[in-house]
């Protein structure tokens, strides 16, 4: 897409994930996807074709944000979240989100540990279950083959582990 990077923002809710991504964004002086998801859904009582409007958005919100980076790209999640999102709430998972994961190929995944306290929201509800919610995610993607940076510690720990990652992909070809 351009040749942007293309970063993504991965791991389990209330992590730090959007905070991240529009820091690191206006730290990069460039743009950011925000988590699509929350601008569409106001609770967790959503239907299968909500889950596939997400999808769609997302990939959208991909496209139209590669075209105005500059150099790189920070997304806040990707289609495997929204898979194994819709996989917990709705026990489904759309194909088409299967294929909207293969419509975007990203640079660099970093996974948000667990490390960091839950914070409730109005619309998270998976405190109970983080440590099974990241291991979902981390399994997905160990079967993906995909790697990935673990970001753990205090904000600036986490930000240190991120830009360093960063500056090494801006310096490849």
């Amino acid at each position: 897409m351009n040749n942007v990077k293309i970063v993504c923002f991965y791991g389990p809710e209330s992590t730090g994930k959007s905070v991240m991504a529009a820091h690191m964004a206006q730290k990069y002086h460039t743009e950011f996807v925000p988590e699509v998801a929350r601008e569409m859904i106001v609770t967790n009582d959503f239907t299968t074709e909500d889950i596939v409007r997400i999808g769609h958005a997302h990939y959208e919100r991909i496209r139209q944000k590669s075209r105005l980076a500059n150099k790189i790209l920070f997304c806040d999640t990707d289609a495997i979240t929204t898979q194994l999102y819709s996989r917990h709430y709705l026990n489904e998972v759309p194909d088409v989100l299967y294929t909207l994961e293969k419509q975007v190929k990203y640079d660099l995944y970093f996974l948000f540990d667990i490390d960091v306290p839950w914070v409730e929201d109005g619309l998270r509800d998976l405190g109970h279950v983080r440590q099974q919610m990241f291991d979902a995610f981390k399994v997905a993607l160990d079967q993906r083959k995909i790697s990935y940076i673990l970001v753990k510690g205090n904000w600036e720990q986490r930000e240190r582990i991120i830009t360093e990652a960063v500056d090494r992909l801006l310096q490849q070809p």
